[in-house]
């Protein structure tokens, strides 16, 4: 009887010692990838050149969140030290108060398709967003990029007064068909064109000056 007390005990002090432990590693990390960084960048404040976004931005960034984009897009170039992403057309490494307006952030996990961090600077047409967005493989060859035709209304007539046609290549459209881009599509694109990081970070963040001779 004793016996099998003693062995009881031991497993209740192990459970003890694992629940203990996980708490302890649990506490630490909220604590070194939470706290320290709230910490550290809750008084960071956003660069001159970065704007809040618009209503309208806002709408689309909520879209672009609701069709999966930040799966397959990242925004957050690296430090040339680590990969050629400026090479790429990608801009700067960004810093922390580049997101100061982001919430939640959407750095991105992979990269299946480009960097979005300055897609606005690096593609401001607005036409060129729709008709891409209605089929990618028309403005980009062997894209794997999935195409969005429920965000548009494709009909026979001319547009309505306040309504957006698209311009789509030919092979796209049959006579007398208009493509009109819905209201959420217009939203996402105003998003992505706003996506424009080419000002010069704050100073306190940016790279420092070399000194005179």
């Amino acid at each position: 009887m004793s016996t099998g007390n003693t062995t009881k005990s031991f497993w209740e002090m192990d459970e003890l010692r694992i629940v203990s432990g996980a708490m302890v590693i649990l506490s630490a990390a909220t604590a070194l990838m939470v706290a320290v960084p709230y910490v550290l960048l809750k008084n960071i404040e956003p660069p001159a050149g970065l704007k809040p976004y618009t209503s309208v931005q806002l709408t689309g960034r909520q879209v672009y969140i609701a069709n999966g984009c930040v799966y397959c897009h990242s925004q957050q170039p690296r430090d040339i030290k680590q990969a050629p992403d400026a090479l790429r057309g990608w801009g700067r490494a960004p810093v922390a108060a580049d997101y100061a307006y982001d919430t939640p952030h959407l750095l991105g996990t992979m990269r299946t398709g480009p960097d979005l961090f300055n897609i606005g600077a690096r593609q401001p047409s607005k036409d060129w967003h729709l008709g891409h967005l209605y089929q990618p493989r028309a403005y980009t060859p062997g894209s794997i990029m999935p195409s969005y035709p429920f965000m548009f209304e494709v009909r026979q007539g001319a547009a309505k007064p306040g309504e957006t046609a698209i311009t789509l290549p030919p092979a796209l459209t049959k006579p007398g068909e208009v493509v009109i881009a819905k209201p959420e599509v217009l939203a996402l694109v105003d998003y992505l064109i706003g996506l424009d990081h080419t000002y010069t970070p704050l100073p306190a963040l940016a790279a420092p000056a070399k000194a005179k001779p």
